[in-house]
């Protein structure tokens, strides 16, 4: 979708004026010729923003046959008519269903597999009309009579909470700009839901009955660095609340049949130490950081839930990093990181034994699917590598099997065996091996010759998976190498590999980055004269940084949603997620030090005349993470300085930080990055 009509195709960029604005911290001040952009309510920059959209049009309608060929690509591997494996839960197996040509689920259930089928909620109907909807949340009432729907209409994280009535589809209440937590009471007619700040916060939670004007604050977050939740139980029979910053938390569980009661404490908040809890039945299961940066996981009875209490379950154990643990009656699944691969533990809790799953490709990954039973004796799990397509398992805890309950489609004519897929160790400048993992097509592949699409994050401990795309194929059949840099700054080679990529560590994250590309150029695994990057929202701070730092390294960058103001944005605690973030960039206002860090590789902060790469931006309107004027500052500013002659495009769609809505909603713009890939490789057809 394009952000407002178009009146006619650009001939030139359009040059945006350079109103002086200055910043003081710490006596310093620093100019920003384009702070005006941050004024949405301003027609000036509404119009600037259009005539961006407009030069991006004039430019990529030359590539439009080839966007068409790869826009039907990418929809000839989602198939028409698809559905979901049922799982089980309270009673019923649930599944969604996608019809042909609809863009939305339906939601299903049924009380036996062969039973009379019930419609929870048609997507389609709601999202009739509107530019954009996503569900961000589904949650059926413990008697199995109620819907509740988290809805968003903008991308914005808008969002509404309904509650319907499931047999007579009534709706018996509805609460806005709330955020996608709930939880319920045993009654299923009193609800926990969170309300947000005026910066997107959620720093309250409220409880209510349904249809009645009885709302109350049950829990008030007072220091704004931390963001609350609010959840039940995998049993239901408990409501969570939990607290947390970025490194450090604070949880509080109650009776979900006693939802009037105060929620208990579990251990106050101590600085630097994190705890998550799981509460079922009696007891309470804690995965912490207590004993280790790595976690451990231990437990105590929720009747005395302090940490007096608490005893080990899961001994520390520095080389394995604990990311997740899912409570069952007879077991743990325990999501872990070793050697910087994803494992799936089980552990029996009757007497304490340990058996991993196996699953094939070490170049993979895995995500448990919640939802299930408690009671049930198997694990269901979403498993995918690069040339693997996503593949739901299923692993029989008793019978230490697995089996493949279903393949997602990847196109009449996919062949994994077509791609090769590798693990590298790459000597960043300090010494520390970066890890690398990437995909190309075998026969496509000749050493030194093909162009390379490298991806980076390095951001909040997130590890960037190496997940199968269908999309992708369309860049590996036209001999693309495709590689994901494992830079610092994410997690996975343990919780020391995100400290040693934040605040004052930061900077490792684009010099691993840069170390990596060198490294693939100089071992053959690409054209040195056709290295892209690619990066989204921390992910496009990086690539902002490494255009600044070697914009020679680059042919071409893609940067989605970019965080590439940083120093302004972090000086004012009025935008959100300012306060919340200070533990992973630090507090400029605070700190003379942490301010001259930042500026040192703020992107805007510092641009140079030099020849800047190719590049493709994109950014949403309606964005809360990461506002569209900083892309927009960011591109204005390279081409007031740029000295050379490729294209800096910036597209500004109508939509937030997730970009478009449903299964075909983003192929014309994927296709569009793609082609703009291609096009400047070389490669036109």
């Amino acid at each position: 979708m394009i952000l407002l009509p178009l009146i006619m195709l650009a001939a030139t960029p359009p040059v945006a004026p350079r109103i002086p604005f200055e910043i003081t911290a710490h006596g310093h001040t620093r100019v920003d010729y384009y702070y005006w952009l941050r004024n949405r309510d301003d027609p000036a920059v509404m119009d600037y923003l259009r005539r961006e959209n407009e030069w991006t049009d004039s430019v990529t309608s030359r590539w439009s046959a080839l966007t068409d060929t790869l826009a039907a690509e990418l929809r000839s591997r989602i198939p028409g008519v698809d559905a979901s494996v049922p799982y089980y839960r309270n009673g019923y197996w649930y599944w969604h269903e996608y019809r042909e040509g609809e863009d939305y689920p339906v939601h299903m259930r049924r009380r036996h597999p062969d039973g009379k089928t019930e419609v929870l909620l048609d997507e389609n109907l709601y999202a009739y009309g509107r530019d954009y909807f996503n569900v961000e949340l589904l949650s059926v009432s413990p008697d199995n009579s109620i819907l509740a729907m988290v809805y968003d209409t903008t991308g914005g994280y808008d969002n509404t909470l309904i509650f319907k009535e499931i047999y007579s589809e009534k709706i018996l209440d509805e609460i806005h700009d709330v955020s996608p937590d709930l939880a319920w009471a045993a009654d299923s007619r009193m609800v926990f839901y969170g309300f947000r700040d005026d910066t997107g916060r959620t720093n309250r939670i409220m409880r209510r009955t349904i249809g009645c004007d009885d709302q109350v604050c049950v829990y008030r977050e007072p220091d704004s660095t931390f963001w609350t939740g609010i959840r039940n139980s995998g049993d239901m029979k408990w409501v969570v609340l939990t607290t947390a910053g970025t490194l450090e938390s604070e949880c509080r569980i109650l009776p979900a049949d006693t939802p009037r009661d105060t929620f208990r404490l579990v251990f106050p908040r101590v600085k630097n130490i994190e705890y998550y809890v799981e509460p079922l039945e009696d007891t309470l299961f804690i995965l912490t950081n207590l004993h280790g940066e790595n976690f451990s996981v231990m437990k105590a009875p929720t009747d005395s839930p302090s940490m007096s209490w608490w005893r080990t379950v899961l001994p520390y154990d520095e080389k394995v990093f604990v990311e997740q643990v899912d409570v069952y009656d007879d077991f743990l699944a325990i999501t872990a990181r070793i050697d910087g691969f994803r494992k799936l533990l089980i552990m029996h809790r009757y007497d304490g034994t340990v058996v991993p799953v196996t699953m094939g490709n070490e170049v993979s990954t895995f995500y448990i699917v919640s939802g299930s039973d408690v009671s049930s004796d198997s694990v269901n799990f979403w498993y995918t590598s690069l040339n693997i397509p996503w593949s739901l398992m299923t692993y029989d805890v008793t019978a230490d099997s697995t089996r493949i309950l279903k393949v997602t489609f990847a196109g009449e004519d996919f062949d994994s065996g077509l791609y090769r897929v590798r693990r590298l160790s790459v000597p960043a400048r300090d010494g520390t091996e970066i890890p690398v993992s990437l995909v190309y097509r075998g026969d496509t592949f000749s050493p030194g010759a093909n162009p390379l699409l490298l991806y980076g994050y390095g951001a909040y401990g997130s590890c960037t998976e190496p997940i199968f795309s269908s999309a992708r194929l369309s860049l590996l059949n036209r001999g693309f190498v495709y590689a994901i840099a494992h830079v610092r700054g994410g997690g996975e080679m343990g919780r020391w590999w995100y400290h040693q990529g934040r605040k004052l560590n930061k900077k490792n994250t684009f010099t691993d980055f840069i170390d990596c590309a060198e490294y693939l150029v100089g071992n053959g695994y690409c054209d040195r004269d056709a290295v892209f990057a690619m990066g989204e929202s921390a992910g496009g701070l990086l690539m902002g940084a490494v255009v600044n730092m070697r914009p020679d390294l680059w042919r071409g960058v893609i940067a989605g949603v970019p965080f590439v103001d940083v120093l302004t944005t972090m000086l004012d605690p009025t935008i959100p997620l300012t306060t919340s973030e200070y533990e992973e960039w630090g507090n400029p206002a605070e700190s003379r030090e942490v301010y001259d860090y930042i500026l040192s590789y703020s992107p805007v902060d510092n641009l140079a005349e030099v020849n800047y790469p190719a590049m493709y931006v994109y950014t949403g309107l309606n964005d809360t993470q990461v506002g569209y004027w900083e892309p927009a500052k960011w591109v204005a500013g390279i081409r007031y300085l740029d000295t050379g002659g490729e294209n800096v495009l910036l597209r500004i769609e109508g939509f937030g930080h997730g970009g478009a809505s449903g299964r075909f909603g983003w192929l014309r713009r994927e296709a569009e990055r793609y082609a703009f890939l291609l096009t400047t490789a070389g490669i036109g057809h």
